[in-house]
């Protein structure tokens, strides 16, 4: 199994803690496996097989277990009284009213709770009001470019391998394939997961291909400027008649199923979110490949993704820039304030317009908060009046 460290560590920071963890991501994204890496933390740390009680409620031996009463007794059968116990449930969100459960074990004074869900639905409704405050949601994506290279300690052709990360998937059981056919096979599995179980059935959806288009158009638009009236418009310009409200609709359920991410802009001069013109991009680049097919794509938006992915696991909350008439591709608000981020594929042409250009919206920024740019181009580390140029893999293997 590869370490997660990064989301292994904030388990064992909140162990004990009373509120209830809450690991949320796209299916297969690795939760059930960060789930067994922490309970071998918990034995090689004095916890005890029997202090530990976990159940993955999409296995059919469970199937039995539909509501929340019979997922209580469940586990409170298997409950030490006079020991702390660690629960752990899996794919919480198909037993129905689950959070009533939740809340009961989380208020016993010797249960540690930890849940996992591939939906936003775990947030909504009454779960949102019966939990408030009692829970701490990670938030789990597929593996980042370092833990990919981590699995190949060997190969220093990194390049090579950044090509194979974007083909291959960034999903974990990835690397335990070995041809092509089955890879694609295992992706297809995973778009169709999402589509049928987290949101045709959920959300009582009855066009099927109509959802499946607006996931197209989505992955083919990664990076792209979109409202939803855009969408509803090219995609009925094309035959295929949407309205507007259906279309906001479906990228809902979308990014609640957390396959796209919808990044909204900020007006940094006049320090304002803007309404109008998202950006989507994409959980996992591979799944683009697996739904489009290997047709021709945009490297530099294809890269963009890769980075707000990046920028998120290092725990930012990313924003579009807008600076007068040029947009700055990431605002990344942290811990210790706000960075600026272009990424372009490469800068490295004859008469520099490229880089000009790429540097025109950074220069506009007048405060001193860091500026990068992020390219693939093979360069040292340069600065151009404070704005730093980094070789994007060095930048993502740090």
């Amino acid at each position: 199994m590869i370490s997660r460290d990064q989301y292994l560590n904030n388990l064992i920071r909140l162990k004990d803690k009373e509120v209830i963890k809450v690991v949320t991501g796209i299916r297969r994204c690795g939760k059930s496996t960060l789930f067994e890496l922490y309970q071998e933390y918990l034995m090689n740390h004095g916890v005890s097989a029997q202090q530990i009680i976990k159940f993955n409620l999409e296995d059919g031996d469970y199937a039995e277990i539909e509501e929340y009463k019979a997922l209580y007794q469940l586990v409170k059968d298997k409950i030490l009284p006079d020991k702390m116990n660690y629960i752990f449930l899996d794919e919480v969100q198909r037993v129905k009213d689950f959070q009533k459960a939740v809340d009961s074990l989380y208020i016993k004074k010797n249960c540690d709770v930890y849940i996992t869900g591939s939906n936003a639905f775990l947030f909504s409704g009454e779960l949102a009001t019966l939990l408030s405050g009692r829970y701490i949601e990670i938030k789990m994506l597929p593996l980042s470019f370092k833990e990919y290279c981590s699995v190949f300690p060997t190969d220093r052709n990194i390049d090579r391998l950044y090509q194979q990360y974007l083909i291959d998937s960034s999903f974990p059981y990835v690397l335990q394939l070995d041809h092509q056919r089955d890879i694609r096979q295992y992706l297809e599995g995973i778009v169709d997961s999402i589509i049928l179980k987290d949101i045709v059935a959920r959300n009582q959806i009855s066009d099927v291909n109509m959802l499946q288009s607006v996931v197209r158009f989505l992955f083919d638009n990664i990076g792209n400027l979109c409202s939803t009236k855009k969408i509803a418009d090219t995609m009925t310009s094309a035959g295929r008649k949407i309205t507007v409200h259906t279309v906001e609709r479906y990228c809902t359920a979308l990014i609640d199923s957390f396959i796209f991410y919808r990044v909204g802009r900020y007006d940094i001069k006049g320090k304002q979110y803007l309404k109008t013109g998202d950006k989507y991009y994409a959980a996992d680049v591979g799944l683009r490949t697996t739904v489009l097919g290997r047709k021709k794509a945009d490297d530099g938006h294809i890269l963009e993704n890769i980075v707000y992915l990046e920028l998120l696991r290092r725990g930012y909350e990313v924003y579009v820039g807008k600076i007068g008439s040029v947009e700055v591709d990431f605002i990344a608000i942290g811990k210790e304030g706000e960075e600026y981020y272009q990424v372009a594929y490469t800068v490295n042409d004859a008469d520099g317009k490229t880089l000009k250009r790429e540097l025109e919206p950074l220069d506009a920024i007048k405060d001193h908060n860091p500026k990068y740019l992020l390219t693939m181009d093979p360069v040292p580390f340069v600065s151009h009046n404070g704005i730093k140029q980094i070789n994007v893999l060095d930048w993502l293997l740090k």
